[in-house]
């Protein structure tokens, strides 16, 4: 049994999480719950901690994992919610689909999926032309789509490998138009070429990074690529 404030405070770092995929600083823990100093924020979390609730990322600054929530478990066991900017790395489980992403507790059953649409094939390597057809859909655990519109897209090419995107992969996508440093994003590129790599804003250019050292980075202007969407999940079928 958790109380009020270990209640409202997991709730708390679960909703911030889900919106913006970093957990909150000690400081917006405390402003959010009306305490005192930042050591209330630690008494709790550690509370939290030990009752199996969340999990502390060692050596990584306001990393927090929710293991689970009250009265429910995170389907597939538990889930990292923090998207880790300098990377995205799927885990792989032999014979079915292996996904890691942005885990939500949902109210569909663990066992049923959500169709997300496939809009065609997305270069890791040479950018190709741009497809925004729906070639068919895909069903994608419910635990891996957070808020917002999504759609999939199949992978071709192994710039990505050392990100742990593979060639045949399916990947999950989020639509939106912005992105952080270093998050992996569909990059629409002079409005006619698309590709999956790593954003980097570099002074008034922006710089697509490969995970391949077989793979330069390519540089542009600003106004010549477009975020069309940003990573937070993989699907990969043996």
């Amino acid at each position: 049994m958790l109380t009020r404030k270990q209640h409202d405070l997991l709730n708390f770092i679960h909703e911030r999480i889900r919106e913006s995929g970093v957990s909150p600083s000690f400081e917006e823990m405390k402003d959010a719950l009306g305490l005192k100093s930042k050591s209330g924020v630690h008494r709790l979390i550690t509370a939290l901690e030990e009752r199996g609730f969340i999990r502390r990322l060692a050596h990584r600054a306001r990393a927090l994992e929710i293991v689970r929530l009250p009265g429910s478990v995170v389907p597939g066991g538990p889930s990292i919610l923090r998207e880790q900017p300098s990377g995205f790395t799927p885990s792989v489980v032999k014979g079915s689909f292996a996904t890691r992403a942005v885990a939500t507790p949902s109210s569909v059953a663990p066992d049923q999926s959500i169709e997300v649409p496939v809009l065609g094939r997305i270069a890791a390597g040479t950018p190709i032309e741009a497809l925004q057809n729906n070639t068919h859909n895909v069903n994608v655990p419910p635990n891996m789509l957070g808020p917002g519109e999504h759609y999939a897209l199949e992978v071709n090419g192994d710039s990505m490998i050392q990100a742990g995107i593979l060639d045949g992969d399916v990947v999950v996508i989020r639509r939106c138009d912005t992105a952080a440093n270093g998050d992996i994003v569909v990059a629409l590129i002079d409005d006619n070429e698309a590709t999956l790599k790593r954003l980097r804003k570099r002074g008034d250019s922006v710089a697509l990074e490969a995970a391949n050292p077989a793979y330069e980075t390519r540089i542009f202007g600003p106004d010549r690529v477009q975020v069309q969407g940003r990573l937070v999940g993989l699907l990969r079928q043996y």
